[in-house]
């Protein structure tokens, strides 16, 4: 067989990604399908799901049309958040699934993600193993005979919104009677979240609710530049804190009750701080692009960071393979163990209601007794066959410091001041964190490499 690594990557960062009729052709769709449908042979139905995008009911079919004619059973779910997909995989059996979805990209791309049957994203070998069978076409083709069949799964939602409400203190939320703000973003969380939150005692208050692939409000990724709605929201409702979700509903961030939005590894670090008095000795895992806050918060507990590359799936994985209650990313992906080891911007919510109800106290207060620290992220337009150059030049122009290549190049300038510069793996993209204690220094520091950044990618 060919070696692998010889073959174009399909999967980025977090599953395959592309603009229908561009990059995801219905012949590729479905080909790939039946690639996932042969690597999954001989096990149980797989399940198709979707998020709201205005591709993903074409898509959908061609997964199933694929999964079938490799002569796999597959089930085919309504519109859910990806974590509701997920953990309907995982509680109700599925040896696996594909969700159509591209998660907080802009509303003309869509993807796929490949679930294992344990519910989490499936790990990079299997990536590869099935890009293989795809470039080489080694596909199974069922007969007439032995085609799969189709059905349809219809509890999803409930079962998700069950699954999360289990694993909280509901009567203690109901008791606090807390007003929240949730910015649905148009995207998948508006069969959910909203529901979930009456449910446990909540007055819930929507902005964007209508679910509607074409993300007219503020686009599918929360960021706190769009977030201005839901601040003023949350302070014109009174309310205890403010949530807005991704587009497929698995990320969170969060806003106080004064309006203040947080990125997710501050908030993510406020849930550490609870969690891991119910599970003392963690581990965490988190990605290097998290602020150094997590492993501190973890020090105090006597609990060990186990730091992974950017991607949902490295931290799964990595919960998967060190038994870790708690995962984290700063773009507002929490993972609960316990529960389902994805991110779930649901259960993250539910956590946050039960953490101040338990510390009966505000949320601003809650994260004013963190240690503080100053960070700046960007982004900037890069094709992907310029990433590699252009990453190595800002490899040779970075005179300073001691460089850490988990993921991308994390330049640590002292002991608290870090800035990470590595490729988008699900767009054209180079990302840009940077991190201190010194405000100062900070800005010192991004505006360096912000202009080499900008001549790399320019040049």
């Amino acid at each position: 067989m060919t070696e692998q690594t010889s073959y174009p990557k399909l999967f980025g960062t977090n599953g395959i990604r592309g603009i229908p009729g561009k990059d995801l052709t219905l012949d590729f769709v479905t080909e790939m399908a039946q690639s996932i449908g042969s690597y999954f042979s001989g096990q149980r139905s797989l399940l198709i799901g979707k998020d709201v995008r205005n591709s993903s009911p074409a898509l959908s079919k061609a997964v199933l049309s694929g999964v079938l004619s490799s002569g796999a059973n597959g089930e085919e779910a309504d519109i859910a958040p990806t974590p509701a997909h997920q953990f309907a995989v995982r509680s109700f059996g599925y040896g696996g699934g594909i969700i159509v979805t591209a998660s907080h990209n802009p509303s003309q791309y869509n993807g796929m993600k490949v679930i294992g049957s344990d519910g989490v994203e499936i790990s990079r070998e299997s990536e590869r193993e099935i890009e293989t069978i795809y470039h080489e076409k080694k596909y199974k083709k069922a007969d007439w005979k032995s085609i799969g069949r189709s059905g349809k799964e219809t509890h999803v939602v409930e079962n998700y919104i069950k699954g999360i409400m289990s694993q909280v203190n509901s009567a203690k939320i109901a008791e606090s009677k807390f007003t929240v703000v949730m910015d649905i973003g148009n995207g998948a969380q508006a069969v959910a979240a909203p529901y979930l939150g009456e449910r446990l005692g909540c007055r819930i208050i929507t902005i964007n609710g209508q679910a509607d692939g074409n993300f007219p409000g503020r686009g599918p990724e929360p960021t706190p530049t769009n977030l201005k709605d839901l601040s003023e929201a949350v302070k014109v409702y009174s309310a205890a804190f403010g949530v807005a979700y991704d587009g497929d509903g698995d990320r969170s961030l969060f806003c106080d009750e004064n309006g203040l939005i947080y990125w997710g590894d501050r908030t993510g670090s406020l849930l550490v701080d609870f969690l891991l008095e119910k599970h003392p000795g963690g581990p965490v895992c988190t990605t290097v692009s998290t602020s150094q806050l997590v492993g501190i918060i973890a020090q105090k507990h006597n609990a060990k960071v186990i730091w992974t590359t950017v991607g949902a799936v490295d931290v799964s994985r990595a919960m998967v393979n060190s038994q870790a209650p708690l995962g984290l990313e700063e773009n507002g992906g929490f993972f609960y163990g316990p529960h389902i080891p994805v991110r779930d911007g649901a259960m993250t919510t539910a956590l946050i209601l039960e953490a101040l109800a338990s510390r009966k106290t505000s949320f601003s207060k809650a994260i004013q007794s963190l240690p503080t620290f100053y960070q700046k992220k960007a982004k900037y337009e890069c094709p992907n066959e310029k990433k590699p150059q252009v990453m190595k030049y800002l490899e040779t122009e970075s005179k300073e410091g001691k460089i850490d290549r988990t993921d991308g190049l994390k330049i640590w300038i002292d002991e608290h001041t870090w800035i990470l510069l590595r490729p988008s793996g699900t767009e054209p993209l180079i990302r840009v964190y940077a991190e201190s204690d010194d405000e100062v220094k900070l800005d010192s520091l991004y505006e360096r490499f912000q202009a080499m950044v900008k001549e790399a990618t320019a040049s």
